[in-house]
């Protein structure tokens, strides 16, 4: 990669907005209108809950997105057609929320064309954004360009939540109306102009996506050809499989850490919620740390992601371990600092994972887009199979166990061994990084 083909901060930066306009806009449709339609409109859980998963079942279309990116001569009208459909989609999404609100019989319809234009949005978006990362990024910066990519997705939803939170009330639907439409209509303003320009004229990009893959891109094929040619790979399909059990353990625990909190030490509903608060802070503060040190620590071989990837993972295990212990000691046990620390691990390899990612996939440079999709896939995968899974543990536990301290004791158990069967992964995977990388670095 080029000193000319390479992001500098200032454009690694203006990436990020785009991804916290992306979950700015993601925030509206999974958040509070799951919300609105649970509480204010009395709709069943299962019609939000399920609207959710299928947004997730839809980015199985990461990979055909990202084979379009790689065969097409800039990535960025693909990253404006995902925020367009996204933020389309979730104005459709309040529309039809007017509907079921009277129980009209196009509400679920609607809603349901709704979130597949969200689930496509965030797909196309997405994973072009990613793959432009990918081969725009040198390595030594990859680790603090997941980082800050993901800290301002972070931040975005944070931003939107309190914002929104603070408009819509008292609530009404035009009202609810007004806020997603300005924050959608934010968001995607924000995201054309970081875009606008980044990379280059048509012609320029094309040659920036020539430079960036050195000679490596293949003939364009169709989309089945190049999908079992790139799953032929060994590592593709072990880090496949490494993204949906790491992803899986990481979201199982999701939904039922304030109901452990609730159940087991008393906590108020306040109290559960500062609790996530407490969480969440030591997820960014995982990310920051790989940021400002995965650079360095990566500098020193090819495989330095890796192993914050895998000490991430153990780390959460660990963490994991304690709310087991913590579950059978109950009060007395230091909860907030247990989950201080899981959040802090779950930071560590959540934005390590994204950096490998960007290594392997730019590792191939005709298929960048399409590795990334697939991962992508996997994990959008694991996210909605994870609070289901970690949810439905939960009551089938208490129901045939009796004891809900064991119950808890046995879910966050086996979230704990996922993350250490996908550290295992990663270590067995760490020989062929090192090859594939080395290759790649001597090829460009």
């Amino acid at each position: 990669m080029t000193g000319r083909t390479a992001l500098g901060w200032l454009g690694i930066v203006r990436l990020g907005l785009v991804q916290s306009a992306i979950g700015a806009i993601v925030m509206l449709a999974t958040s509070l209108l799951n919300r609105v339609m649970v509480v204010e409109y009395a709709l069943p859980a299962a019609l939000p809950a399920g609207l959710v998963a299928w947004h997730y079942a839809v980015q199985l279309s990461r990979p055909a997105w990202g084979h379009g990116s790689d065969g097409g001569r800039r990535r960025t009208p693909l990253i404006v057609l995902g925020m367009a459909t996204l933020a389309s989609g979730t104005m459709l999404a309040v529309g039809a929320l007017n509907l079921l609100a009277v129980r009209a019989p196009w509400g679920v319809p609607a809603a349901v064309v709704a979130f597949t234009m969200i689930g496509a949005g965030v797909g196309a978006a997405g994973t072009s954004l990613l793959a432009l990362l990918a081969t725009r990024v040198t390595p030594d910066r990859r680790a603090a360009a997941a980082s800050i990519t993901w800290i301002m997705m972070v931040a975005g939803i944070v931003v939107t939540a309190g914002v929104a939170g603070a408009w819509i009330d008292p609530f009404s639907l035009p009202r609810l109306a007004m806020v997603a439409g300005s924050v959608a209509g934010a968001a995607f303003l924000i995201a054309m102009l970081a875009v606008w320009g980044i990379e280059g004229a048509p012609a320029a990009a094309a040659q920036a996506m020539a430079r960036a893959t050195d000679g490596q891109s293949a003939p364009h094929q169709p989309f089945g050809s190049a999908l079992r040619a790139m799953w032929a790979d060994d590592e593709v399909r072990r880090f496949t499989l490494f993204v949906f059990l790491s992803m899986l353990a990481y979201s199982m625990q999701e939904l039922i850490l304030e109901p452990f909190a609730g159940l087991l030490f008393g906590f108020t509903p306040g109290q559960s919620t500062q609790l996530s608060g407490v969480q969440h802070g030591g997820v960014l503060a995982g990310m920051i740390v790989v940021g400002l040190g995965g650079g360095a620590f990566a500098g020193r071989g090819a495989t330095g992601l890796r192993r914050w990837v895998v000490g991430g993972c153990i780390g959460s295990a660990l963490a994991l371990v304690g709310l087991a212990f913590a579950a059978r000691i109950g009060l007395g046990w230091p909860l907030a600092l247990n989950v201080a620390l899981l959040g802090f691990a779950n930071g560590v390899f959540a934005v390590a994972t994204i950096g490998e990612m960007m290594a392997l996939a730019s590792a191939d440079g005709g298929r960048v887009g399409m590795r990334m999709g697939v991962w992508g896939a996997g994990q959008a995968i694991a996210f909605a199979l994870g609070g289901l899974t970690g949810a439905v543990g939960i009551d089938a536990g208490r129901a045939l166990i009796g004891s809900t301290p064991e119950t808890f004791m046995i879910v966050f158990g086996a979230e704990a061994l996922l993350f250490l069967v996908a550290a295992s992964l990663a270590m067995r995977g760490a020989a062929q990084t090192v090859r594939t990388l080395t290759l790649a670095g001597a090829q460009q």
